[in-house]
């Protein structure tokens, strides 16, 4: 999963059996695509991503990837879950309101699920940090205030 820190969107998710290193890129090719328009080399120029020190984030390949696209790294603080408070409550929140309520038969259905509980945060959560405005809201109003390229 991928959450906008500043703006609190969910910007990608992707779920697999097993979590490997490709795994944890998936996320982040979609906010690539979905905010900067495609997945090219330096698309995301000065975009910090702030990631835990496990293995899928720390190792090569995650880190290769980070760097072709423009992103920073910048990992938490080990063993410090507010390093990336922005996600650990999004998760909390992911399992409070989704997976811990519901069943999910097949990962079809799990994903459908991630994709209404999307169109719900961006469109409907109401962020107090950002004056009672949901998500989606915010991105349109900093991107409406940002002068086009000439």
């Amino acid at each position: 999963m991928a959450v906008d820190h500043c703006t609190c969107e969910f910007v990608g998710r992707h779920m697999a059996k097993g979590g490997n290193r490709f795994e944890a890129l998936e996320p982040l090719r979609q906010g690539a695509r979905g905010h900067f328009g495609g997945f090219d080399r330096g698309v995301a120029e000065g975009l910090a991503i702030r990631h835990d020190h496990g293995s899928a984030s720390m190792g090569d390949d995650f880190q290769r990837e980070l760097t072709f696209l423009g992103m920073e790294s910048s990992p938490g603080f080990v063993r410090e879950p507010g390093g990336d408070g922005c996600a650990e409550r999004f998760i909390r929140t992911l399992k409070e309101d989704l997976l811990r309520v519901r069943t999910f038969a097949t990962m079809a259905e799990l994903a459908e699920a991630l994709s209404e509980f999307k169109r719900t945060c961006d469109g409907r959560w109401l962020i107090r940090r950002h004056g009672h405005r949901p998500p989606g809201q915010v991105r349109r109003d900093f991107l409406g205030s940002v002068p086009a390229a000439a």
